[in-house]
């Protein structure tokens, strides 16, 4: 309804009290405009507002309760003014909130500590639970019912309640009124009374809008915030690790605050990403609760989703559940608000039982009251004989009419009318089976005996056991009469009466906004022994958490299991009965969580909760569950084989006990065994003619250093340490430029021996006799000797960890200190392999039947193809296979030139030999 039609509509009810324009008027400065009129004569439209519960006192409090539930039809047709006519069918459980604030109020009365020598009244309406309703009351309550809107009959606010104000019964206007059943009322009425600084404390209005003290500066509330509401049921899936929750909320701010604060929730609370996802939302709208609740009802049981979250109001739920009962769907579990999660209604109800077990909810907090149910049953009409609203129960309760009484003037306490209205959405334990309505004229019922009594009665007005909403407006009631007591004590009650006026408050000269002020700061302790006080417009938030158990005799029964207290959630989950009638937690999840070792990827295009588990990386960890990452393993780490924890990694080197390096080992052993079954061989033969030629003792120290070339490798096996990396590196250069000298030394030879054939060239061969060989052989080795020894001696290889290879072995390896160095030695190397093969290149050719020259390019072809593709394999691998590459260039070079060399004249010595003799190889 938009604001012109709501005042359209309201404008008949307002009307008739004239009092608003002098209130605000007074507020505003209009006073100018009041003065203009004051010489009319005028009187207030209608008869004065003569409805209400009313007793007299020094200090009267008002209170709003919406007692009715049945509205009239009312007729707009703008010809007439329009005639509100009194609501019908009397509920029993607002009954009982009206009857708890006069008991608080009788309670306070005769307190010795608590507003001593002063009394306290009340005028009570009938709200109806519609604002237009409640409008009218409220401005009847802070205004009074003159009958005059005479300026002199107006309550002067700035100067207090009570004296500028008539003094008739009924006629006072009240500075505090406890009202404002639902949160759409509170907000209209906070807006009209906030001018006048009246302030509205409400037991029931929840909404968070409330909250915001510079709209509604004069609203206050015994009912904690929706906020905390949704934050309680996001503590709950929490802790059962609910992920995955549909929602069917009201098609109103109450519902759709929950969708909104109910995950906001979740992820605060929720730092490791485990968020929450509402797989569906589904409203219902009053106009269409049929439609409504059977199009969710399909969506549930469609859906995956086994906890349903349900905010609305119990009217509502009884449908859905009546419409899931129809479909068979009676396996999930439900998360009920306060709205509904105590609604005897639903409880007692055979058909929606199936459906409603196990349920778990929030509920405004109970609370007994001492003495409250026998003040309730010691209720009788013979004592309270101008109690309207006792009569009405009455007849509705015992089917009589009790004695009739003569029923004073105005100004006597009485009750003449009621309101009207559906309950508000938060007196939710009321049946909703409306009693039929009034007749304009209905026959009377018969009278009653005299001895109809409460004492066996059992229904809502009487049922103490659990009370909510009914402590609420105990507490309002208290909170109101503390701030009074803070009020009017005066510091300074022994001084001269002269000084007091300026800082003492009487009853009779209370400012409104006065006691805005001193019920801001309210603190006391109530008398079941809690601490109270204000947060602003709110109190600190505490619940009952309930659980709808089964009984055998067949209806739910509602179970205490646990309550919040603020932020701290206190639960006995071995008490809660589930909807699989077990005590298994339900599990709801779209996917379950990822087990330690793996991490979650959101699936495309789905909600956060449905997603994928994908293991970790290698070198990667997680050790809990539902991971959003993998955590790398530090540098000297690596994960074990489920990737939940981080290993020391293990120490990796080419070792004797491994199968390449036994096969390495065997072939080295093997090479350096041929290389001395070689040298045996010509050590028997070293007399023949291919033994002896081209210098025999070239061909021992060839042998040799090929040996040792062959026994160097084995250094290279094993683990490395500061004395092996530095021999390992120093025996190959110094063993492989030994064999490469001898070689490059032999070639020459044969290139001089052929060359001193020439005429003139005869000198050429004394400069290449043995002597200058084995000088030669030793100058060339020497220096592979010095740039060893500078190298080891300024940067030699070290031991080290490759950590650069991931896995989950690091390498132990022997690290180049200086590059430069084993470049120098590899340098040096190539330099006499290639002077050594251009030489025996040269002297391939040459004229004889035997010619060395040709065995020496074969082998040191190899021997440079080998050195060559060393390089880039050398710098490729990785790990313990570079110290392998090594070892494989070492052994395939020297059996290169162990075969090409000796192989065809051990041929030659052992298997042809007619062909060694001197004759054969000088042949040409």
């Amino acid at each position: 309804m938009s604001w012109f039609s709501l005042l359209f509509t309201l404008w008949p009810s307002l009307a008739p009290s004239m009092l608003l324009v002098g209130l605000v008027g007074r507020q505003l400065g209009l006073r100018v405009g009041l003065q203009v009129v004051q010489t009319m004569t005028c009187s207030r439209w209608g008869t004065p507002s003569a409805q209400g519960l009313f007793q007299d006192g020094d200090v009267v409090i008002g209170g709003l309760f919406s007692l009715h539930y049945q509205p009239p039809a009312t007729a707009h047709d703008f010809t007439q003014l329009p005639h509100y006519k009194p609501c019908t069918g009397l509920e029993n459980l607002p009954l009982q909130y009206i009857y708890a604030m006069l008991f608080a109020l009788e309670e306070i009365n005769h307190s010795s500590t608590l507003l001593p020598n002063v009394q306290l009244g009340y005028h009570i309406h009938d709200s109806c639970a519609l604002p237009p309703w409640a409008m009218q009351a409220a401005l009847s309550l802070v205004g009074g019912d003159s009958t005059s809107c005479n300026s002199e009959a107006l309550p002067d606010y700035s100067a207090g309640y009570g004296e500028g104000a008539g003094e008739s019964r009924g006629d006072r206007p009240v500075p505090l009124i406890i009202g404002g059943s639902s949160s759409i009322t509170a907000m209209i009425l906070c807006r009209v009374l906030g001018p006048l600084s009246v302030p509205l404390m409400s037991y029931t209005a929840s909404c968070p809008c409330l909250s915001d003290r510079r709209q509604f500066p004069n609203f206050f509330r015994t009912m904690p915030s929706d906020i905390y509401q949704a934050r309680a049921i996001a503590q709950l899936a929490i802790r059962f690790n609910w992920t995955w929750i549909g929602a069917v909320v009201a098609n109103n701010d109450y519902g759709h605050m929950a969708v909104k604060v109910f995950p906001f929730f979740v992820f605060q609370e929720e730092t490791q990403g485990k968020g929450l996802c509402l797989a569906f939302v589904e409203t219902l709208q009053r106009e269409n609760i049929v439609s409504d609740a059977r199009r969710a009802a399909l969506t549930i049981q469609a859906s995956t989703v086994r906890v349903i979250l349900i905010f609305t109001w119990y009217t509502d739920v009884r449908e859905l559940f009546l419409q899931l009962a129809n479909i068979n769907v009676t396996d999930r579990q439900f998360l009920a608000s306060e709205a509904w999660s105590t609604s005897g209604n639903l409880l007692q109800n055979p058909v929606t039982s199936k459906v409603a077990k196990g349920v778990l909810g929030v509920a405004i907090r109970s609370s007994p009251i001492p003495g409250f149910e026998n003040y309730l049953r010691s209720c009788h009409t013979s004592r309270r004989p101008h109690d309207e609203f006792l009569k009405e129960f009455w007849e509705k309760e015992f089917g009589c009419s009790p004695a009739a009484t003569p029923l004073p003037s105005y100004a006597s306490s009485s009750l003449k009318s009621v309101t009207l209205a559906e309950s508000s959405s938060h007196l939710l334990n009321i049946s909703t089976t409306p009693p039929a309505s009034r007749p304009v004229q209905k026959a009377s019922p018969p009278p009653c005996s005299g001895t109809e009594s409460l004492e066996g009665v059992q229904n809502l007005f009487t049922d103490t056991s659990q009370l909510r909403v009914t402590y609420n407006i105990y507490l309002a009631v208290y909170a109101a009469a503390h701030a009074l007591h803070s009020l009017l004590t005066c510091p300074d009650r022994d001084s001269p009466s002269g000084n007091n006026s300026s800082t003492c408050s009487s009853p009779k000269n209370i400012k409104p906004i006065e006691l805005l002020q001193h019920l801001s700061n309210v603190s006391f302790t109530t008398p079941q022994g809690e601490m109270f006080h204000f947060q602003g417009a709110d109190i600190p938030a505490k619940y009952d958490l309930v659980n709808w158990q089964k009984t055998p005799e067949g209806p739910l029964k509602l179970v205490l299991i646990g309550h919040i207290d603020g932020f701290d959630l206190h639960l006995n989950e071995s008490a809660i009965q589930w909807s699989t009638g077990s005590n298994q937690v339900p599990v709801s999840v779209c996917s379950k969580s990822c087990p330690p070792g793996t991490r979650k990827v959101n699936r495309k295009g789905e909600p956060l909760c449905c997603f994928d588990c994908i293991p970790c990386a290698d070198g990667e960890i997680s050790n809990k569950t539902g991971s959003l990452h993998c955590e790398r393993c530090p540098s000297e780490f690596w994960s074990n084989v489920e990737q939940t924890a981080c290993v020391p990694r293990q120490l990796d080197f080419l070792s004797f006990n491994e199968t390449l390096g036994i096969t390495l080992t065997t072939a080295a052993v093997s090479g350096a065994m041929m290389t001395t079954a070689v040298f045996v061989v010509f050590i028997c033969y070293r007399q023949t003619p291919m033994v002896r030629a081209n210098n025999s003792e070239l061909s021992f120290l060839l042998l040799l250093s090929l040996k040792l070339c062959f026994l160097c490798s084995l250094v290279f096996i094993g683990r490395p340490s500061v004395w092996s990396c530095r021999f390992q590196q120093a025996a190959f250069g110094i063993s492989f430029v030994l064999c490469v000298s001898c070689l490059q030394v032999k070639t020459i030879v044969v290139l001089a021996a052929f060359r001193s054939a020439r005429p003139g060239a005869g000198a050429l061969i004394r400069w290449f006799g043995p002597g200058q060989q084995r000088g030669s052989v030793g100058l060339l080795t020497c220096i592979q000797v010095i740039i060893c020894a500078i190298w080891l001696s300024l940067s030699p290889p070290v031991p080290r960890r490759d950590l650069g290879f991931q896995g989950s072995k690091v390498t132990l390896e022997c690290a180049m200190a200086s590059v430069v160095g084993f470049s120098l030695v590899l340098g040096y190397i190539g330099l006499l392999a290639c002077s050594c093969l251009l030489l025996a290149f040269l002297a391939r050719k040459l004229p004889d039947n035997f010619n060395e020259a040709k065995l020496i390019t074969f082998s040191m072809l190899i021997f440079c193809a080998v050195w060559v593709a060393f390089v880039p394999a050398y710098v490729s691998s990785p790990g313990k296979y570079v110290v392998a590459v090594e070892i494989f260039a070492i052994l395939a070079s020297s059996y290169g030139l162990l075969l090409c060399i000796f192989a065809p004249k051990c041929f030659i010595i052992l298997l042809r030999p007619e062909k060694n003799t001197k004759k054969h190889l000088m042949a040409r």
